[in-house]
């Protein structure tokens, strides 16, 4: 018997050209669009253009901000909240990468709740989020299917996350010619934050069967892209067949949550700018050693799906895909591996993820 429990809201529109060829869509949700996005990859990737068209086209008066940091703190986004204030837009446009959709999803709730940013995660918010419409650029986050915002709270010295239903994107537009433009490290990178999405849902305590099949068909997509990945030949379907993998994996975390993996990574990102998507990939095969513990055929199905024959391959792939020198002493190892293992996401893991275990697969992976 399958047992699930779904919901996702967000229509998902994918083919090339589907922002200008679905130009009247963005009309249903307003005649005043806030554009959230960072400097550079918005523009860069031609999906700022193309929007920027599509909503000439339709009379729909717009603003930007453009001052989206890599990850973004709750000052940045509190910015961007003011500048949504200040124009008063009906919906809001989110156009980039992870750091651009997760600002966008608190813009939204931000512009229209009078509440200091610290109450994002609170999770209670007076008056419904403005209406959110995602464009990625990358292919790794699959923030523009989820509930979720990830953003860097300083005073904790880490990355922490909100929901809400209200933050599900009413439209994804996916269109593989905007991650074009990224270099190959950024590509890698976002490759494996999708991979570790897939993954970690597929070892949570929450996995239903209808995440499981989000799962095993984004990690079929992410192994018929393995090749071109580890080559650099970055061919239209290799950037294709990643785009929907990310967005299969957000598909599926948007119901599981993701797993200690995050947990340990945060403080990679933080305190030693490790990218977000190679921070988790450092620690994926000592994840998966860890779980076979737990779910050994789980862990025996996301290798073969991967065209891998075992952890050892995994691992290699992981070194070369993701080079690093990154070493970290026994007292930063104590000290990540217990803060982790206080966290929502040490609980959605399977077996018992106590410090001892986050502090075993820190120190077996940057040890």
């Amino acid at each position: 018997m399958l047992n699930f429990n779904f919901f996702l809201p967000t229509e998902i529109l994918h083919g090339q050209d589907v922002v200008t060829g679905s130009a009247a869509r963005f009309r249903e949700f307003g005649k005043k669009a806030l554009i959230v996005t960072g400097q550079r990859s918005a523009k860069m990737s031609g999906a700022y253009a193309d929007v920027e068209n599509a909503l000439l086209s339709q009379g729909i008066e717009f603003h930007v901000f453009d001052r989206v940091e890599s990850n973004p703190t709750l000052e940045n986004v509190n910015l961007g909240a003011q500048a949504a204030r200040s124009f008063g837009p009906d919906f809001i446009i989110g156009i980039g990468g992870g750091s651009s959709l997760d600002a966008a999803k608190a813009i939204a709730v931000l512009a229209v709740n009078n509440l200091r940013p610290e109450q994002l995660y609170d999770g209670h918010f007076p008056t419904k989020p403005l209406p959110i419409i995602a464009i990625p650029t990358t292919a790794g986050t699959g923030s523009e299917v989820t509930p979720y915002s990830v953003l860097t709270v300083p005073e904790k010295q880490t990355k922490a996350s909100f929901s809400h239903p209200g933050l599900f994107p009413r439209i994804a537009f996916l269109d593989y010619r905007y991650t074009e433009s990224m270099e190959l490290e950024t590509t890698r990178y976002t490759a494996v934050d999708a991979l570790s999405h897939l993954i970690e849902s597929y070892l949570s305590r929450r996995a239903t069967d209808m995440s499981d099949l989000f799962v095993e068909a984004g990690l079929t997509l992410w192994g018929r892209a393995l090749s071109d990945l580890k080559a650099a030949a970055f061919s239209s379907g290799m950037r294709e067949s990643l785009l929907v993998a990310s967005t299969l994996g957000g598909m599926a975390i948007a119901h599981t949550g993701t797993t200690v993996v995050h947990a340990l990574g945060y403080p990679l990102t933080y305190f030693h700018g490790v990218p977000h998507g190679k921070a988790n990939g450092l620690l994926l095969a000592e994840y998966l050693k860890y779980n076979q513990r737990h779910a050994k055929s789980r862990v025996t199905t996301i290798l073969k799906l991967l065209n891998l024959k075992d952890i050892g391959a995994f691992r290699d792939l992981m070194c070369e895909l993701l080079p690093c020198d990154l070493k970290l002493t026994a007292e930063q190892i104590n000290e990540y591996g217990i803060a982790a293992s206080r966290t929502k996401n040490a609980t959605h893991s399977l077996g018992d993820v106590n410090s001892e275990v986050c502090i075993e697969i820190l120190t077996n992976s940057l040890g």
